[in-house]
């Protein structure tokens, strides 16, 4: 295993979760599968991308790694790139907006 395959197998992971997560897909049939899987265990996987990428990276860590040890290793660090992937290229819309405070006034602000 070198770099090189560690880097495609998680631009590979990443591409494949965000597919069955956040994608139609073609002809729709990625929100068909969403749609079927209904609210249960296999929708609620398929709407999380960080649970759905740990179980896309486990075929990969297992076709990519020589032994059982190397896909122990390397099925979190497939999940990882692709998480570090999707918080690279995803919307910011999940950061909170920044808090405002101001401190109360004595008095109207006019010393007299």
């Amino acid at each position: 295993m070198n770099f090189y395959w560690l880097t495609v197998g998680a631009l590979a992971v990443w591409r494949i979760t965000h597919l069955l997560q956040a994608e139609d897909g073609p002809w729709e049939l990625v929100v068909r599968l969403r749609r079927w899987a209904g609210s249960g265990f296999w929708g609620r996987l398929l709407d999380c991308f960080y649970c759905l990428s740990i179980w896309v990276a486990f075929p990969f860590s297992i076709a990519l790694a020589g032994r059982w040890v190397d896909v122990i290793l390397l099925w979190p660090a497939l999940s990882g790139g692709a998480i570090l992937l999707e918080r690279v290229t995803g919307s910011r819309s999940e950061i909170a907006p920044a808090q405002y405070f101001e401190e109360a006034s004595k008095g109207d602000g006019m010393n007299v």
